[in-house]
């Protein structure tokens, strides 16, 4: 398993409230790297920044990270809940915004029975309680232990079950079938999880909720030990609750091949891919995402070996859900052919009529706007936290509520963080002009010598989308 560290010094004000202490950026790296040896992790990279750091920039660049589809499964490790956010509901949110992505987060300073458990959300509830009442969150505890003793189900049940009168799990046939079907198309038909999420959509099987099977549901589905019978949680573990889907022998099989696969990394140098975030699937309008691939063989000639690495851009519902017919194309090629567009671009098109002021003001507006909605979510958020300690939802519902509202958060900082960029750059509708037919002028002049971080930036600033289809890529600028 791979590790990435997020670092960052919480604030005195945070400190106090939650507890814990103030540790320098290096002296958390130091221990993330004894943490990362202790656990067998091999180290990705890091991330780490100052404390009160305007929108939290390391943090962002985080989740671009995490959202490069050849990163593989991977661990984010932070020292504790406040080093993750000063706000509790602001990590709350970080954390489900990892999961939310593919990633799983990993507090160093986790008790132990978070640690058991395997549950971040656990240890920032915790942290959050500490600030408030001793005597409710031991109730909460105790309450939820002596549940998941019992076996009770504590929360949404594994696809497969119901919720039976007894608060036990029940096998639901129709979807126990499915869940059979996918353990045996990994173990004895030799199927990755991508083509078995592939498989299932053709073949016209949904989620629970009407949804199609992606990578994630898959990959949680093939390690969840419910199917053997066994109910965990909070660190407790009851055998026998309910009825098992599948063998012990099959499932440590698979628990096997699935260890392989995450450790089986060589290693990779990531690059970026320049226009990500603005390729679209003119088929069916989803984005396309960057894929690295590399591919060996030996020379017959002289029996030397050789090594090759191929980048192209492909659609992510083909990626993740099989669902879309192969829209792929290669990246250098696009990219190309991107900038040969913008070099037969008029200068003139690029200007925009109308009221300056109106155009500024509406930027402004929409910022306002992105802010209160930012608000209302956290708002939303924090009573969930509420109702947990108060006893009236369980950590499943917590998780299973703050998903949704982790994913709109995500889109919606990320239109912020534009909105306030635009809004930052142009005092005028004039200087907004001059900068734009500037960016056009320096991106088809420099385009070679560029990094690729400002070439990004020039790129985003001129174009809204890169539409690819059968007959090639068309260009959609920005109003």
């Amino acid at each position: 398993m791979r590790a990435v560290g997020y670092f960052r010094e919480p604030s005195a004000a945070a400190i106090k409230a939650h507890g814990g202490s103030l540790e320098s950026i290096s002296h958390q790296n130091r221990r993330f790297l004894d943490y990362c040896e202790e656990q067998g992790y091999d180290v990705a990279t890091t991330f780490s920044e100052e404390s009160g750091s305007p929108g939290g920039p390391a943090f962002t660049q985080l989740i671009e990270y995490l959202k490069r589809p050849e990163k593989g499964f991977m661990i984010i490790v932070s020292p504790s809940p406040v080093n993750l956010a000063d706000d509790t509901v602001v990590a709350a949110a970080r954390c489900l915004q990892v999961e939310r992505l593919g990633a799983k987060l990993q507090f160093m300073d986790a008790d132990a029975d978070a640690a058991a458990d395997g549950d971040p959300l656990d240890s920032i509830v915790k942290s959050w309680s500490n600030s408030r009442s001793e005597e409710v969150r031991e109730k909460v505890k105790s309450a939820l232990r002596r549940k998941a003793v019992r076996g009770e189900v504590l929360g949404r049940p594994p696809y497969g079950y119901h919720v039976g009168p007894r608060n036990r799990l029940e096998v639901v046939d129709e979807e126990a079938v499915v869940v059979r079907y996918i353990f045996r198309l990994y173990l004895h038909e030799g199927l990755g999880i991508r083509l078995i999420a592939r498989r299932l959509n053709e073949e016209g099987l949904q989620t629970r909720r009407n949804r199609p099977w992606s990578m994630v549901s898959i990959r949680d589905i093939l390690r969840n030990r419910a199917y053997l019978g066994t109910y965990q949680r909070l660190g407790v573990r009851v055998p026998g609750t309910h009825p098992a889907l599948v063998s012990p022998d099959d499932f440590r099989r698979v628990q096997e091949r699935l260890s392989d696969r995450r450790t089986n990394f060589s290693p990779r140098t990531v690059s970026g891919f320049l226009l990500s975030g603005l390729v679209v699937c003119d088929s069916c309008g989803n984005r396309m995402i960057g894929v690295s691939r590399r591919q060996s063989w030996t020379r017959r000639s002289d029996g030397s070996e050789q090594v090759a690495s191929y980048r192209y851009y492909q659609c992510e519902s083909r990626t993740n859900q099989g669902i879309c017919n192969y829209n792929t194309q290669r990246a250098d090629d696009l990219e190309e052919a991107v900038r040969k567009q913008l070099s037969e671009l008029d200068p003139s098109k690029l200007a925009t009529a109308g009221n300056d002021d109106a155009v500024i003001s509406q930027w402004q507006t929409e910022s306002r706007r992105l802010r209160e909605r930012l608000h209302q979510i956290d708002r939303r958020l924090n009573k969930e936290l509420e109702s947990l300690v108060s006893e009236s939802i369980n950590a499943e519902r917590l998780r299973s509520n703050g998903l949704a509202l982790a994913e709109e958060r995500l889109k919606i900082e990320e239109e912020l963080r534009d909105s306030e960029w635009r809004a930052e750059h142009y005092a005028s509708a004039a200087e907004r002009r001059r900068t734009r037919n500037a960016a056009l002028q320096l991106l088809v002049s420099e385009w070679e010598t560029l990094e690729l971080n400002d070439k990004q930036q020039l790129l985003r600033e001129m174009v809204d989308q890169v539409r690819v289809g059968a007959d090639g890529p068309r260009i959609v600028l920005r109003p």
